[in-house]
């Protein structure tokens, strides 16, 4: 009877301890970002927004592309709780031809990482 009440006593005292640990937890708008068909040279600046819905700051570490062309800027301080911020991404539109891109994002949310992505077409100008 003993060891059964210390069981339980342990059981509930860790139960209330990681009841009591607070996290970040990191919502997109969306995770996909559509450019659709632009022209080649065009503005390739996009951005991402996102809510930290948990009960902690929100720290993202790292953010980093698939490619060369891509370029992402993560927020530099963190996002407290029920605060919005966003992920540029900046594409080379002076590569003619379809965009399909993964943005890896990296934080101390509930959910570490997470893949956004990039889509549409860039499209020559005519006659050159």
């Amino acid at each position: 009877m003993k060891k059964v009440v210390i069981l339980l006593f342990v059981g509930l005292l860790t139960w209330s301890v990681s009841a009591q640990e607070k996290t970040a937890k990191i919502e997109f708008k969306t995770e996909t970002v559509d450019y659709g068909e632009i022209d080649k040279g065009s503005d390739g600046l996009r951005v991402f927004e996102f809510t930290n819905t948990g009960d902690a700051p929100l720290v993202i570490s790292k953010v980093s592309s698939s490619c060369g062309c891509t370029i992402p800027k993560k927020p530099e301080a963190p996002i407290m709780p029920g605060k919005t911020g966003e992920i540029q991404v900046k594409y080379d539109t002076n590569r003619v031809g379809p965009i399909r891109k993964a943005i890896t994002v990296i934080s101390n949310a509930d959910t570490p990482t997470k893949i956004l992505k990039i889509k549409g077409t860039v499209k020559g100008v005519e006659g050159k």
